[in-house]
């Protein structure tokens, strides 16, 4: 009987569920849209003032808040998702990558 099977016309059509193989969407695997993921750090903003900082990174994520770190201070080592610190030279420049945490 199973020869008998195997030997008839399948009356599925193309893109027809089938038991043994699902059929994924044509977006399986890429990105939906420009970009999925939010920011999470801002590398070409070293080098800027805080005030130019602060400005490119509330056009990217406006509800967050922004703390500027003076050379050589201390800060907590707590993750906040809704923070990004702007760690400074000593000339006021920001020295490092501001990132969310």
């Amino acid at each position: 009987m199973a020869e008998k099977q195997q030997t008839e016309p399948s009356n599925k059509q193309p893109g027809e569920l089938t038991d043994s193989a699902p059929v994924l969407p044509r977006t399986y695997g890429t990105l939906l849209g420009p970009s999925t993921a939010p920011k999470m750090e801002w590398p070409e903003l070293v080098g800027l003032t805080p005030e130019e900082a602060e400005r490119k990174i509330e056009e990217d994520m406006p509800r967050v808040q922004i703390q500027v770190v003076q050379a050589n201070c201390f800060v907590t080592m707590d993750f906040n998702h809704g923070r990004v610190r702007l760690y400074l030279d000593p000339s006021g420049k920001v020295e490092r990558p501001p990132r969310i945490g």
